[in-house]
């Protein structure tokens, strides 16, 4: 079968395969020596790399790697071994609670959606993988913000939206170290009648089974 391939890509591919730990920034000249492109092309195909935030460039027309790979960066790293421990205990806990359920990290002053399985229900919290939140609002943000002891399950109802509630309990390694926050979310009319009796004894259980299975040294990001 023939291979399908898009030559504009692997140019703008190329570029940006150009940028190293020994070089972490080209001038438009340096960039068309670095690859044999011509210049035109490469201010098209940066512009575009631009606009998704791939590169910057500041007011002496430097490029520079962009904020896209920070973002992108924690989706990569022990993503596999991290999915293949984290992924069935999401999808048990949704089959449990019919409720969505995922793993957050924290970066920095933000949390991310490492790994995530949507509830069941026509009427759910839809979560994309990937997305940053605020810490210290919502039950996970707390968890990771170092508000909730060890193992007890934060809650919360319409703090970070309104209608939205959720639960979370801290994963930690047997040194005592935060990994994430395992969580559970959905509608608040629903959810919140159901918190204390379903939600936060599965999360528990679930932690539990999870906190034994990790394996030593992985990281989350």
């Amino acid at each position: 079968m023939t291979q399908r391939r898009v030559e504009a890509v692997e140019r703008a591919l190329t570029l940006l395969e150009a940028f190293s730990a020994e070089r972490r920034e080209f001038s438009l000249t340096e960039l068309a020596n670095a690859t044999g492109f011509y210049k035109s092309t490469i201010l098209r195909l940066m512009a575009s790399l631009e606009v998704f935030g791939y590169v910057v460039r500041d007011e002496r027309g430097i490029y520079r790697l962009g904020p896209a790979f920070v973002r992108m960066a924690p989706l990569v790293g022990e993503g596999p071994q991290l999915e293949n421990l984290v992924r069935p205990i999401l999808e048990s806990l949704r089959d449990a609670s019919e409720e969505t359920a995922s793993f957050y990290i924290r970066d920095g002053d933000e949390r991310i959606c490492r790994l995530r399985e949507n509830g069941r229900l026509e009427v759910r919290h839809h979560l994309e993988e990937g997305v940053r939140l605020p810490l210290g609002r919502g039950a996970a943000g707390r968890v990771l913000n170092y508000d909730a002891p060890r193992g007890t399950v934060a809650t919360s109802s319409g703090e970070r939206q309104v209608g939205l509630s959720a639960a979370a309990i801290g994963i930690y390694t047997s040194e005592g170290e935060l990994m994430g926050a395992l969580a559970l979310s959905g509608p608040s009319e629903r959810f919140d009648a159901m918190v204390r009796d379903r939600h936060a004894p599965l999360l528990t259980q679930y932690a539990v089974l999870l906190e034994r299975q990790w394996p030593k040294g992985l990281r989350p990001a």
